[in-house]
């Protein structure tokens, strides 16, 4: 790794120490592995439904961890675990507490950086708990119900696919569905309820949205609010090799390779590097990746010498990138999709395709331009992310009519 790209690194750990305030929860406990361990086989029941439950320890709410059944892209039932918040602060708004369907951004690969572990102030994460932390906050200040996600093999055995669209939309949809059957949370089982994701939980809250009419459509859903998301991943590929944040083009790897082991990335892509690179990536959380890999370019990691984004170029790693893009279908309630001009991770043209694609397709679509700093953007817009995330679902959960600007942008 070059001075440069460390002085990178180093620069984004500092702009996220800076661009929020960290917030204090109880005291660090060692995660209870246990819990993580599913039962085998599964038991039988509806997606949604509640596995296991155990108390947690985040502040500002009555937190429980859960381990609850979702679908990964074939349709088998697998386990996923997450946390149900329910804030100390009451609703004040209309009609019963709303519900939001948490997606976080990058955590890691390593199972010690599972958000419901992290959250809890168990060892294992890194400033990226704290902007969790932030848009969960948010929207327990203002009274409202998390139900966060850790995705598939976050925590749990196997490892996390990360990025894939449809196991990603499953896991925010049946965390949702979780926090309404949880006996102790004691939330409305029909009441009205929203998403909210940035970065790669942008793309995990939009492929929700999209997915929400035909996997859910008992949820009454408000709107969802889709920060920086990564619709595109032949883009994304493309555009993050070599830089400091190479390492999530890697998980990206890892993610594929998860979802669709019939493609083989690991048994005959990969070289000696790339097998490397895939056993150290599946052990770090995202800052040590930043710091670790940046720089990394993915034509060194396979045995032709290809990049990830010429392998995404051809059959049939070019179809499994295709069934990951965001935009294809029109979600049925109102979306706010939030950007910045600068990102220098998650390129502002595809996250604005994404838009224009809803909108040509009849949805109703806010895009707005995140405000931050044209350095190390992507980090620097998650604050304004946080307060337009919460702000816009209130909106939608107290009825005021939802903007729109397709044709605008």
């Amino acid at each position: 790794m070059t001075a440069a790209l460390r002085r990178g690194a180093s620069a984004v750990i500092a702009t996220a120490i800076t661009a929020t305030a960290l917030v204090v929860t109880g005291p660090a406990a060692s995660a209870d592995e246990a819990f993580y361990q599913p039962p085998d086989p599964l038991p039988a029941g509806r997606d949604g439904d509640v596995i296991k439950s155990q108390p947690s320890n985040i502040a500002g709410a009555q937190a429980t961890r859960i381990m609850y059944l979702s679908q990964d892209e074939d349709g088998t039932a697998i386990p996923v675990t997450g946390t149900v918040l329910v804030p100390d602060k009451p609703w004040e708004g209309p009609g019963p507490r709303p519900i939001v369907g948490y997606a976080p951004f990058t955590a890691g690969i390593g199972d010690q950086c599972a958000p419901s572990k992290t959250l809890a102030g168990e060892p294992g994460g890194d400033i990226t708990t704290e902007f969790q932390r932030g848009f969960i906050n948010q929207l327990l200040d203002r009274g409202i119900a998390v139900a966060q996600t850790d995705y598939q093999g976050l925590g749990t055995p196997g490892d996390h696919t990360y990025v894939m669209r449809e196991v990603s939309a499953h896991a925010v949809l049946d965390g949702i569905r979780a926090a309404q059957r949880l006996p102790e949370a004691d939330l409305p089982d029909d009441g009205p309820v929203g998403i909210t994701g940035y970065s790669q939980g942008g793309g995990a809250a939009a492929a929700a949205a999209e997915l929400a009419p035909q996997y859910a459509p008992e949820l009454d859903l408000k709107g969802a609010y889709s920060g920086a998301p990564p619709a595109d991943l032949s883009v994304l590929a493309e555009s993050i090799d070599g830089s400091y944040a190479a390492g999530f083009g890697g998980f990206a790897l890892i993610g594929t390779n998860a979802a669709y082991p019939e493609l083989r990335i690991v048994e005959d892509l990969a070289n000696d590097k790339g097998k490397q690179f895939f056993e150290e990536a599946r052990k770090v959380c995202t800052l040590e990746a930043l710091v670790k890999f940046a720089g990394m370019k993915t034509s060194d990691l396979t045995a032709d010498g290809r990049s990830l984004a010429e392998y995404l170029a051809v059959e049939p790693f070019r179809t499994v990138a295709e069934q990951q893009r965001v935009g294809n279908l029109a979600p049925a309630v109102p979306v706010q999709v939030g950007h910045n001009p600068a990102d220098d991770i998650v390129p502002y043209e595809q996250g604005k395709q994404m838009a224009r694609d809803w909108c040509a397709k009849g949805a109703s679509v806010q895009f707005t331009d995140l405000p931050a700093a044209p350095v190390f953007a992507h980090v620097g817009a998650l604050p304004p992310a946080q307060a337009d995330s919460a702000n816009w679902l209130v909106d939608r959960f107290t009825g005021k009519p939802a903007p729109s600007n397709c044709g605008q942008f």
